[in-house]
């Protein structure tokens, strides 16, 4: 019992120093943090900020992690290198075609180049718009050309010989009338031939004017799941203007999309024309040994030793019979034996394969 009594006093003073060290060892400030706990509910602003509704109405807020993980399966237009080169040279030439088109001093500009979804780009036009369906018939796909409302406004007021330094009069809320879509029309006819002279250095292509709609719904030219590039034009006429947007869908631009991965206008990935054609001039002046084959026969080993000085082997076959030339093991042509002068020649009959080789 003694020893019992012993041992149970041992552990009690044990549990006693544990117990001790372990608050010397939490000795801590008092505002130590608090232990995580696994069953906490998420309150209304950690769930905004995840969700990326933290940014409020001014602003934008920095994408959340769940934008990035919805937004990872579209492909970026920067993997598309020849694509922007392409955009910079259609502001290039809207910007002397406008000037012509209104007679005024217009300067285009590029806002930003983006890759979403069309679905997504459906929703985000602002109403009211006039949206132009292009069709590219060498790729046999759509593309769209969308106007925004002060634009139109501007371009008719220009047209129809509105004075300078004034802004362009909207009225909302009633649909456009024959006569600003017929000018709007005339607009984007223009910006679809920039838009074919600035893909014709990379490939012959014709974006054709199709219709002109009003409404998203009857613009769908793609899956609304499918990815696009959009670039986003800033039409400036003094103190008119608006915005223009080309939006191509990535299914348009798949027929020339090794094109577009180029880094520089005639990129060959690694090919030289000049190599290829001077390794092509020295593989016609190399020369090669042709071998004129009369007979070929299987003999045994025994009588290949036998063979002495002054024996005949007889061919199988007939005067005038046909020969081959073969170059190392692979017949290139057949033809008749004959006499040149005083030398002995082939004339060549027909030409075999090139992947054709010499039976065994």
């Amino acid at each position: 019992m003694s020893g019992q009594g012993e041992n149970q006093g041992d552990d009690e003073d044990l549990a006693a120093a544990w117990g001790a060290a372990l608050e010397e060892e939490g000795a801590q400030p008092e505002e130590a943090a608090p232990a995580p706990d696994a069953t906490r509910v998420l309150n209304q602003a950690e769930i905004d900020s995840l969700l990326g509704f933290e940014g409020g109405g001014g602003g934008s807020a920095e994408e959340s992690g769940i934008q990035k993980i919805i937004s990872s399966g579209l492909v970026s237009y920067e993997r598309l290198p020849m694509l922007e080169i392409v955009f910079d040279r259609l502001v290039r030439l809207m910007s002397t075609t406008l000037r012509n088109f209104t007679s005024d001093n217009v300067e285009v500009s590029i806002d930003g180049i983006v890759s979403l979804r069309f679905a997504d780009y459906l929703n985000s036009i602002p109403l009211p718009a006039m949206l132009g369906v292009a069709h590219v018939k060498q790729w046999d796909n759509y593309g769209l050309v969308v106007v925004d409302s002060a634009l139109i406004y501007s371009v008719v007021d220009v047209l129809l010989g509105g004075r300078r330094g004034t802004a362009a009069m909207r009225i909302e809320g009633r649909p456009y009338t024959t006569i600003e879509r017929t000018l709007v029309e005339r607009l984007i006819g223009v910006v679809l031939e920039d838009v074919t002279a600035a893909f014709e250095p990379l490939c012959p292509v014709k974006f054709e004017f199709d219709r002109l709609e009003v409404n998203p719904r009857f613009a769908a030219i793609s899956r609304p799941s499918n990815a696009c590039v959009m670039v986003r034009l800033r039409v400036d006429m003094e103190d008119r203007g608006g915005k223009l947007e080309v939006l191509l869908p990535y299914a348009t631009l798949e027929p020339v999309r090794e094109l577009l991965l180029q880094q520089f206008m005639g990129e060959k990935f690694g090919r030289d024309s000049i190599w290829e054609s001077h390794l092509a001039e020295e593989l016609r002046s190399t020369e090669v040994a042709l071998d004129v084959v009369l007979d070929e026969q299987l003999l045994p080993l025994s009588s290949v030793l036998a063979l002495k000085v002054g024996d005949r082997i007889a061919l199988g076959v007939a005067p005038g019979a046909p020969v081959r030339l073969r170059c190392g093991d692979i017949a290139m042509f057949e033809g008749e034996l004959g006499r040149q002068e005083q030398r002995l020649a082939v004339r060549i009959g027909r030409e075999f394969g090139r992947t054709r080789r010499v039976e065994a």
